[in-house]
């Protein structure tokens, strides 16, 4: 795992870059090449720049986008430091814990950012993407975006409470339905389930998310910070509790013998073959 001590990102390893101006922050995924895969440092990324936001008082809203063909296609797998050991089975599966409860600490960090945040997502959004999606306030989608928690289907449990989030937003039979199944829905079908508030076509999507961050970003600051946490406090009431039991769910999975099996039968191109062990 990374050095979650440090607070410095260093030149050439940016997975997220922020920029400021004209009331935004523009926090861009840069990572293309990878699909603009998540991994431990992109974790640690999300919460120093949420924190460099967060007493600026010049930033009145937060647009959050990516580069590239995707928005983020889920765990890089490829990304150093992926693999948390212990010396034994249950010290591995405390250390998972501990770390998954640090990512939801940093995602944390960025949902409740006094400012409103605009999420813009295109091409894949899946799994952690998904999820990181899921912290915006507002998501606005291009008519390419495709969107799934395929978390089950590799063995292991959805772990930065996006499903918790779907049930709260789509209810809990379409949480169950996404997460259970790993089945991708467009962007239409996400609209449908008020998972995104407006698709447009792929190519006015910049335009359209940064006219949405601006509209918000000209309104009396006081408003509509306290409009968020108002209606924040009301959704979230159940969510801490919730998001502990899914960490340890987690855990045990990231662990068990059906997530190596289900990582390996993808690299293998393989159906898996889960025994619940």
């Amino acid at each position: 795992m990374i050095d979650t001590r440090s607070t410095e990102i260093a030149e050439g390893e940016e997975r997220i870059r922020l920029e400021v101006g004209d009331g935004l922050a523009v926090l861009t995924l840069c990572r293309p090449d990878t699909l603009n895969g998540w991994s431990w440092e992109s974790s640690r990324q999300l919460g120093l720049l949420a924190d460099r936001i967060r007493f600026d008082s010049a930033v009145r809203a937060v647009l959050l986008r990516a580069e590239g063909r995707a928005f983020c296609a889920g765990i890089d797998t490829t990304a150093p430091g992926g693999a948390i050991t212990g010396g034994s089975a249950a010290e591995r599966t405390r250390n998972y814990y501990e770390g998954i409860r640090w990512v939801h600490e940093r995602f944390v960090v960025l949902a409740r950012l006094p400012q409103p945040v605009v999420a813009a997502v295109q091409g894949y959004c899946l799994g952690f993407g998904f999820e990181l999606a899921l912290m915006a306030d507002v998501r606005v989608a291009a008519e390419d975006a495709v969107f799934a928690l395929p978390e089950a289907r590799l063995g292991v449990a959805v772990d930065a409470g996006g499903d918790l989030r779907i049930a709260r937003e789509a209810g809990a039979g379409w949480a169950k339905y996404l997460a259970l199944t790993g089945r991708r829905i467009d962007a239409a079908t996400a609209e449908r389930l008020h998972l995104v508030q407006l698709v447009v076509p792929g190519a006015e999507l910049e335009a359209a998310s940064r006219a949405l961050a601006a509209e918000i970003a000209a309104n009396a600051p006081l408003a509509v910070q306290g409009i968020k946490r108002a209606v924040d406090a009301y959704a979230d009431s159940a969510l801490p509790a919730a998001l502990d039991r899914a960490a340890m769910t987690a855990a045990l999975t990231l662990t068990s013998d059906d997530c190596r099996e289900g990582y390996g039968a993808k690299a293998d191109r393989r159906p898996p073959h889960f025994t619940g062990g």
